[in-house]
């Protein structure tokens, strides 16, 4: 069974007991900002081993090491095979920096894009920048709602009501 798939069944176990849920959750999330603490010490320096080997550096369990490396895979410059990873599997992370950050406010992963990391990484105003792109990606904008008596957006000269607009 892939690490993928353990990882589903681990994280689906937890659906009716709110209480033990929150605690996964807990003890998963401050295993990843450990991790990405210790990633983004040396951010230019490109990570790779079996998945085994990784989680055992950073101290996870195998399975919990499998989600990170899932939740990580869209911010990495060449994505891993994470549907198919075993823990054997040979993965590499080479961070895109901006990409990471991009998605860490995606996430609303507050307690990762404010890590103090940052500081050395990317200036101020590049931080603000790519989280004000974020946001504004979000955005919804409504298109100016056409009238009953409006010409018809068709150009047919008609207004909307008799025309496209029945």
């Amino acid at each position: 069974m892939s690490l993928m798939q353990q990882w589903e069944d681990m994280v689906s176990v937890f659906n009716d007991d709110a209480q033990a849920q929150q605690k996964f959750w807990t003890d998963y999330y401050l295993q990843e900002k450990g991790v990405y603490e210790s990633l983004l010490e040396e951010p230019v320096e490109v990570v790779s081993g079996t998945v085994q080997e990784l989680a055992d550096k950073y101290e996870m369990d195998v399975v919990l090491f499998g989600g990170f490396l899932d939740g990580i895979n869209e911010s990495l410059k060449e994505a891993n095979p994470v549907n198919e990873l075993e823990a054997d599997s040979q993965v590499k992370i080479d961070i895109d920096l901006e990409k990471l950050y991009y998605n860490m406010v995606a996430a609303k992963a507050e307690w990762l894009y404010e890590l103090p990391q940052w500081d050395k990484l990317l200036s101020e105003e590049k931080r603000k920048e790519l989280y004000k792109a974020q946001k504004r990606s979000m955005t919804v904008v409504k298109d100016k709602k056409i009238g009953r008596n409006d010409p018809c957006p068709c150009g047919s000269g008609k207004k909307y009501k008799f025309c496209c607009g029945k």
